[in-house]
């Protein structure tokens, strides 16, 4: 019973994890099933949108404020210039929690954070770095300051209807069809929440222009390790997140055999995918002493996908997976996909640029994979 318990409490706690692996592992799928089945949260209605989720990619060129919100200057039908606050991904993942809590429903959210090593995480994050550190409650250990304008994004985000007024921040209260300055939405809330904790502890964050991430406010990341354009991460930021690798699998319940179709001159070729990716996975950690990082250089099952009819083409592995192994596997050092092809066919052979790599695509994938272990169609 303890052990249920247990199990049960850590169920429903808040996710703050990075999936790390090669690519094609399939980690955003493993993001959904996690928000799914650990999170509760649901597909929209007639999507697979998930509710409550906002999802990010990082990039060089991604900065502070578009993780937490800026102004941006628009044009009013009077030709004026006027600014309008647009809250950032963390703003807007921020105000669905904080609704969530208001509205006591019970229900999660979630930031997705995909190529988290794309951008500089530790200038991205800024001072939101602080709120990584949980208590025992699942809050945030500690609180941060945040701008006026930055607090009615957060109203934004929780479906607020605001605007900033020389008296600080104003509330639509539909009810009463009028602005009401917000000390009067606080005041009004706080007697309806006296004893709910967490709605109390929203309110006196945005009450004096501070936030904390909340218990039900999940954050997730990607990261492929095979990416070169890596920003460093120290530390101290890695010990904030729990890391998960997730491992190539070759059999994926429930998903229909993939098979590569190739032609030769005599005759139509089959082998199932997973088959052909085990066997070069193999070249390639038989090969590791010419491999840097060989840990991401691995490929998962998802780095190529089929057609309509499961099938992945030639011009597939032509164009996608052998200018990966070309400009990414194996791109200090091209001595072990000559030897592969030199020993299989006791012929020299010297692949100086790419093109000469394609032209010998045959040669190279029935190296890896023997013509005797093809299906002829």
């Amino acid at each position: 019973m303890l052990k249920k318990f247990q199990n049960d409490l850590k169920k429903y706690q808040p996710i703050q994890k990075v999936l790390f692996g090669s690519p094609g592992t399939g980690k955003s799928f493993k993001v959904r099933e996690i928000a799914k089945s650990n999170l509760r949260i649901k597909e929209q209605f007639d999507s697979k949108f998930l509710e409550n989720t906002v999802q990010v990619v990082f990039h060089p060129e991604y900065t502070y404020f578009d993780f937490m919100g800026k102004l941006i200057p628009q044009t009013a039908e009077n030709n004026q210039v006027i600014y309008k606050f647009f809250p950032g991904h963390f703003q807007k993942a921020l105000g669905i929690a904080y609704r969530e809590i208001l509205r006591l429903t019970n229900k999660n959210a979630l930031l997705i954070i995909d190529e988290l090593n794309r951008g500089n995480a530790a200038a991205i994050l800024g001072s939101v770095f602080q709120l990584l550190d949980r208590s025992n409650d699942h809050w945030s250990a500690y609180e941060i300051d945040i701008s006026e304008q930055e607090t009615l994004g957060i109203f934004q985000s929780m479906g607020y209807d605001v605007r900033m007024s020389s008296e600080g921040i104003l509330i639509r209260s539909e009810s009463r069809k009028c602005w009401d300055h917000i000390d009067y939405y606080y005041d009004y809330y706080r007697k309806i929440f006296e004893n709910n904790l967490d709605a109390k502890r929203v309110l006196e964050c945005l009450k004096n222009n501070k936030i904390s991430i909340p218990k039900n406010l999940s954050i997730i990341c990607t990261i492929n390790t095979s990416d070169e354009s890596i920003y460093y991460m120290d530390s101290a930021f890695k010990r904030r997140w729990d890391w998960e690798y997730i491992d190539i699998n070759y059999e994926i319940e429930g998903v229909q055999p993939i098979k590569i179709q190739w032609e030769t001159d005599e005759k139509i070729l089959t082998l199932e995918w997973s088959k052909f990716l085990e066997k070069l996975n193999e070249f390639i950690k038989n090969n590791h002493k010419s491999i840097m990082k060989l840990e991401g250089k691995q490929i998962g099952f998802w780095f190529l996908k089929g057609d309509e009819n499961n099938i992945i083409t030639p011009d597939q592995i032509k164009n996608k997976l052998m200018f990966y192994l070309w400009d990414s596997v194996f791109s200090r050092d091209k001595k072990p996909l000559e030897e592969l092809i030199a020993k299989k066919y006791s012929k020299d052979i010297k692949l100086s640029v790419y093109s000469d790599f394609i032209s010998n695509a045959d040669l190279f994938v029935f190296a890896i994979v023997p013509k005797d272990s093809w299906t002829e169609l």
